[in-house]
């Protein structure tokens, strides 16, 4: 009986890190590909995937021999997400933000030092012809990140950069622990973080926490788009974004049951102080 259980586990963990290969950068494979990625054997990827294929966990292309997931790797990302409270409670929330705004919309919670989305909706001037959900992105360098670790004990945050997660993606990513001490004190101050051109060129966001029952930041909510449309040099813009992502954050906070009178209080800059950053 152990054997057969050993031997059992170990085909469901070469199963789940062959489909673990399969990523946004790498979405068809060949068994060659997946042998090399996985360290398997090429009879051992070739019947696992036959396999995952029957199931419906994979398709082949008979044509070019790549595989690709199948139906039944979705139908399971599709009951995860309706599984999730935060989800299901975000999705009509940030759906009608992104209608209201003509901007993306975009949910991550905080899993693993790394943010990680349930839901992105796109309005008419950020669009995309991918989803979010289910992608990473670093703390560090994101309007969303920031809103997390704005709200994590100073420990956290050194630890964070001690570790090394807090590489550069553009010449304007914060890597360094001071600086990023400065900004974290200035979102606590203000209720909402920004993150321009600092993960990707041309990008820029705002985005607010959300918060438990009992107060903890789980995630956060932003607003984003290319660096043009939210204009926040503009007079007056940041702050009318600032107010927009930081009340849809407070009213899907509530909607996780987190009830304290500040939370409909957002702190906003003044005028002199709209300072992206």
């Amino acid at each position: 009986m152990a054997a057969e259980s050993g031997a059992g586990t170990q085909a469901v963990e070469r199963a789940m890190s062959l489909l673990a290969c399969f990523t946004d950068e790498h979405s068809e494979l060949r068994v060659t590909e997946l042998c090399a990625q996985t360290g398997l054997g090429q009879s051992t990827v070739s019947r696992m995937m036959s396999t995952l294929d029957r199931l419906g966990y994979v398709v082949p292309d008979a044509r070019t021999g790549l595989y690709r997931l199948g139906p039944a790797a979705v139908t399971l990302g599709s009951v995860a997400l309706n599984s999730s409270s935060l989800f299901r409670a975000a999705r009509p929330i940030a759906q009608s933000l992104a209608h209201a705004t003509d901007l993306g919309v975009n949910l991550a919670e905080f899993r693993d030092d790394r943010l990680f989305y349930l839901c992105n909706f796109e309005g008419a001037r950020s669009p995309k012809s991918f989803t979010m959900a289910g992608r990473t992105a670093p703390l560090h360098a994101t309007g969303m990140g920031k809103a997390v670790l704005a709200e994590q004990p100073a420990a956290y945050v050194r630890a964070y950069f001690d570790r090394g997660f807090a590489h550069a993606y553009t010449p304007h990513t914060i890597t360094e622990p001071a600086a990023m001490e400065a900004v974290l004190a200035e979102i606590r101050s203000r209720g909402y973080a920004t993150e321009v051109e600092e993960l990707a060129f041309g990008r820029a966001c705002l985005a607010a926490p959300i918060r438990t029952r009992g107060g903890q930041v789980v995630a956060a909510l932003s607003l984003s788009g290319p660096l043009s449309d939210l204009d926040l040099d503009q007079p007056g813009r940041q702050r009318e974004l600032a107010l927009t992502v930081i009340e849809a954050a407070d009213e899907l906070s509530v909607a996780l049951g987190f009830t304290v009178a500040f939370a409909a209080q957002p702190r906003v800059p003044l005028s002199s102080q709209e300072q992206p950053g």
